[in-house]
Formats: structure tokens, sequence, C-alpha cells
């Protein structure tokens, strides 16, 4: 079996932060599913990370002294049509796609060396790249529906109670199921829209009374959408989600919750995190104008050509009730929000406070308390491994921390 490694570098890796700092990107959900989980699928074999060094103790790295391994970005969008290009690949050939290389053939060692032996051209725009966080809910809608049809192909959903109400058709031209429910997915006194696209319940996961739906979107295992939720199309909630409020081509990697009553478009938001009663947060300028998203090696904001985004949130942060967040907030691991007002458009890691009062650190010891009880309520504990990246995210954080009154 070919051994597959999905290889990040520093530099991608830097660009995909605060998302980055907690996992491989191959790590990240898109769609449905994370990217390893839909390459496992379309080309099989066995994966293995190779992220940047801090990240090794918890998702390991290559087979030590493996002398041909195939090597694939970790930011490469899964597509059926690169299986064939990247499984032609010979040893030491490289795929390339606009100037980057997306594939790999040889040793970890002659990857490093970054001289391939020789290069397969991609034709420009072929394959699709996470860059920078906003990607992600840029390709979601189309990546779902892929995913949506990986997933549900040859297989009959679960019954769809007649308590729900379904604008478009059932299935599309080829016969599929627009709607499809996972064993135990419960779908109640909702309104589904699918002529955009389709949607994903998945196991366990609860769609309750009142919700309005619009596909695209998919809603992972055990997730739930709380009464009279609005969610429109390009959405992803991963796995123990609970979300309520008005949702836009949001993903929400799991574990997190957007329970009650504001708004939220155009967001990525990690794990572990919690947006309280009334969080409203903009994706758009009052002026329309392109927004500026701060990006971590410039150690500054930079320009986009995104008229639309909201909420950038990385893993274990959280924003108390009536939290308002201006256009485009890039807000790090560890955060705790609260009280009025706009806190500043870049919120470094491990910190808290208001905007009035100010912002102070959060010391680790008090961090893995609040974390050791947020996700034992999932049976999940804080591993050593764990607190080795957050010492490390820690370390990092204090580059960017910037003076509050």
């Amino acid at each position: 079996m070919r051994q597959i490694v999905l290889f990040d570098t520093e530099s991608v890796h830097a660009d995909l932060l605060p998302i980055s700092y907690t996992r491989p990107v191959a790590a990240f959900r898109l769609g449905v599913r994370t990217l390893r989980e839909q390459w496992e699928e379309i080309m099989p074999g066995e994966y293995f990370y190779r992220p940047v060094e801090f990240q090794q103790d918890k998702f390991g790295t290559c087979p030590a002294g493996a002398e041909d391994l195939l090597f694939v970005a970790g930011n490469l969008v899964p597509d059926e049509r690169l299986v064939e290009p990247i499984m032609g690949l010979q040893s030491g050939e490289a795929l390339m796609c606009g100037g980057r290389m997306v594939a790999f053939r040889g040793s970890e060692r002659a990857l490093d060396a970054g001289e391939p032996e020789a290069v397969v051209e991609l034709p420009e725009g072929e394959a699709v790249l996470l860059e920078f966080a906003y990607d992600i809910f840029r390709n979601n809608a189309e990546v779902l529906k892929r995913e949506y049809h990986r997933l549900t192909a040859g297989r009959t959903s679960a019954p769809l109670s007649d308590s729900n109400r379904v604008i478009g058709d059932l299935t599309d031209a080829e016969g599929h199921p627009m709607i499809f429910l996972e064993e135990g997915a419960s779908v109640e006194g909702a309104i589904i829209n699918v002529k955009e696209g389709p949607a994903y319940i998945g196991r366990d996961a609860t769609v309750m009374e009142g919700s309005c739906l619009r596909g695209p979107i998919a809603l992972c295992d055990h997730a739930q959408v709380k009464m009279g939720a609005m969610i429109y199309g390009g959405t992803t909630f991963g796995p123990y989600c609970k979300i309520g409020g008005e949702v836009q081509n949001v993903v929400i990697f799991g574990y997190s919750n957007k329970a009650h009553d504001g708004y939220l478009g155009n967001a990525v938001i990690g794990e572990w995190c919690n947006l309280g009663a009334g969080v409203n947060a903009s994706n758009l300028k009052n002026d329309y104008s392109k927004v500026r998203v701060w990006n971590y090696p410039r150690h500054s904001f930079m320009r986009t050509d995104l008229q639309f985004c909201g909420l950038i949130m990385a893993d274990h942060s959280k924003a108390g009730i009536n939290c308002m967040f201006n256009t485009a907030t890039v807000v790090g691991v560890g955060v705790n929000l609260h009280g009025a007002g706009f806190p500043r458009v870049f919120v470094a890691s491990f910190q808290e406070g208001s905007p009035a009062g100010g912002m102070t650190d959060v010391p680790l010891k008090k961090f893995y308390q609040i974390a050791e009880r947020v996700m034992s309520r999932r049976g999940l504990t804080l591993t050593d491994a764990d607190r080795r990246i957050y010492e490390r995210v820690y370390e990092v954080a204090s580059r960017y921390k910037q003076p509050h009154k």
C-alpha cells in the first residue's frame, strides 16, 4: 500500500494561523470531513501527517528511513481529478501548479532539498489550495457538494419526517437524494430549501422545530440546530456543535457552540469555542470596501479581494453575551472576551478582558483548568501532547500582544 504523507511547510502554516496553531492543515474541516479523511477515501493508502515541528509529538511525522514516499501538500483541496497525476508521479518527480509544489514522490530528504529531478505541470487553476484562513469558507460550498455525493452515493437515507417542508426537488437530475439523514438523525418541523444544494444531516444530529435551512449545508454527527435557527448555504457544523440564530457560509470545526440568537457570517470557528447569547459579528464594512485581514507572518493587516469576511476564531476561545465583532476580526487561541464595545480586529492568543476594561494575559494554568472542564463534558481529556502545543502557542503569542488601555 502506498505511503502518503500530507505535509505542511512553515510558510503555509504561518499564513493559515491562528487556525493552524493547533492542528496540521490536512486536519482542517472543509465540506463535511477533514481534508485527510477526504484524501483517504478518494486516494487510498497508508496516511501520515508531516506537520510543523511543535505539532509532531501529537500528530506524528514521516515513516523513518522511507525512501519512496508520496508527499501531498496539506493545504491541497482533495479532488478526484488530481488522483491520477499524483499517483502517476515517478521517483524524484514533483507535481506543480502555478509555481507551487502540490505533490512529490521520493524521500523526506529529497523533499526538503527542494530540487526535484523532474516537474509535471498542472494547468493553472487545476488545483485549489487553502492559502489563508478565509479560504476555508470561500471554498466550503463547492467542496460540500462534492463531499455530499461521495458520502451518499449508493446509500439510502434514513426517513425524513412528514412534519418538515421541503422546497425544491427531493432528488437531483440523476435521481440522487437532495436531503440525506444518517442513522439516528432527527429533523422535525423544519423548512429545508435544496434548490441551491443538498442538506446532509449526520448520525444522531438534531434539527429542531421552526428551523430554516438552505443548502448546501452539513450538520455532522451529534450536532444540534436549535429552534428557530436560520441557516444559509455554504455552512458546515462539525461534530457536537450547538447552533442557533442566523448563520451564513460558516465552517465550525467541531465541539463549539453558537447556541443563541445573533449573526455569524463568512466565518471560521475552531474547536471548543463558545459564542454567548446575542453575539454578532459583522461580515461587511459600512462603506462596502474590500477588507484587510490580520496576517501573522507579515505582522500586519493585509489587503484582500474580499468584500465579505466575518469572524476567524481559533480553538478554546469564547465571547460573552452581547459581544460584538467588527468585520474580519481574527481571534487567537484561548481568548476570553466579554463586555460592551468592539475588541480590536486582531486579538492575540491567551488574553482575556473587554474593550472598555482592557485585556490581560491568561496564564496557562488557568487555561488548562478551563479547557479540561470544557472537554470533560464530551468525555475527552487534555493530553500532555496537547499541553506542549499550547505551551508553544503561548510562547509565540507574546510576539503579537499589544498594549491595551
